[in-house]
């Protein structure tokens, strides 16, 4: 399995570095980033080089890890004070997904009680780096129990799913989320084959859902966004299942652009709608996905395709990143818990 956030150590063991598979140059090459430098590590969450709601919680944790090795040095007092202002600047990189916050908070909040303690800043930052790696260590555990609940739906529904954007071993610390079912499903000797929208303009499904997929010899078709509702209507597609960067109390699903809509479709078609999640991508603080801040990015993704420009520079660009599906399309919630149905 894809192992998109790591670390390593230089030779003395006093620096720790930040190492995560860049996705942009997906699947043309595979490229890592290793760095300590935290302007570079916010740099690659905005850019999208790690993306994924669980991954972007890990490699945060692990990078303000990284970035704060380099000043150990500090009276601890001080420490702590410049990794709230680390952790501030990492958090400011991308609104949507919960878990960025979620993990930078746990790791805050876990120094802060140990300040108390007056460790000292060597054992703050041994506190630090061993509740980064819990963050990383519990993810591959949720996304293993993710995959065994909702395995049990192919055999309910059928093996033909359709999914949208990448919500695999590329997202997360483990084997995904919204394809752990079908990473498990095929251990167990099941056959499910996957239908991947494109998901424009990033195209995580078409660069980056098939290219995983197909490293593990499982079926995978492309399709355009554009598809996706005839696809569910002739190509016998028995369920849907997608990921999440962000679940509000009501079960209202923040995740990415393009999900409403084939939401909607899967609803008129009758077909099953599943979301896959760990518990920590719920924000109970909010009660609906209308208090869910959605991301807009760079009119530039839609502008250029493959290095050429194709849209007019007088016409004017809207790009959300993420929609949010109200929970009276989804069929229920597969986190590490079990499966949530309606009523949310």
């Amino acid at each position: 399995m894809i192992n998109t956030v790591s670390y390593r150590f230089d030779n003395d063991k006093k620096i720790l570095f930040l190492k995560i598979i860049d996705q942009r140059k997906l699947p043309e090459r595979l490229d890592y980033i290793v760095t300590a430098d935290l302007q570079q590590i916010y740099d690659a969450i905005k850019t999208l080089a790690v993306r994924g709601a669980p991954a972007i919680g890990i490699a945060a944790a692990l990078g303000l890890t990284a970035a704060s090795s380099n000043y150990k040095d500090m009276p601890s007092a001080k420490f702590v004070e410049k990794l709230k202002k680390d952790a501030d600047f990492l958090d400011s990189s991308r609104p949507t997904a919960v878990n960025l916050s979620w993990a930078l908070g746990r790791c805050l909040r876990k120094v802060a009680d140990s300040a108390k303690m007056s460790y000292s800043t060597e054992k703050l930052w041994d506190v630090l780096f061993k509740e980064a790696q819990a963050i990383r260590d519990e993810d591959i555990k949720m996304c293993r129990k993710i995959g065994e609940n909702g395995a049990v739906l192919f055999d309910r529904l059928g093996m033909n799913v359709l999914t949208h954007c990448n919500a695999g071993s590329l997202a997360t610390g483990g084997c995904g989320t919204a394809l752990a079912p079908v990473y498990v499903a095929t251990e167990q000797g099941k056959h499910p084959e996957v239908f991947a929208d494109e998901t424009r303009p990033l195209l995580q499904g078409a660069r980056l859902t098939s290219w995983e997929l197909s490293e593990e010899q499982i079926p995978v078709t492309v399709i355009c966004d554009g598809a996706a509702a005839t696809v569910l209507k002739s190509k016998k597609i028995d369920l849907v299942i997608v990921g999440a960067d962000r679940i509000a109390a009501n079960g209202d699903v923040a995740n990415k652009i393009g999900t409403y809509g084939l939401a909607v479709c899967a609803k008129y078609h009758k077909i099953p709608f599943y979301v896959a999640a760990p518990y920590s991508t719920f924000d109970l603080t909010l009660s609906s996905g209308e208090k869910i801040k959605i991301e807009e990015r760079s009119a530039d993704e839609l502008r250029s395709f493959s290095g050429r420009d194709i849209i007019p520079d007088k016409a004017m660009v809207f790009n959300p990143a993420f929609d949010v599906t109200p929970y009276s399309l989804i069929t229920g919630i597969i986190t590490e818990k079990g499966i949530f149905s309606p009523p949310f």
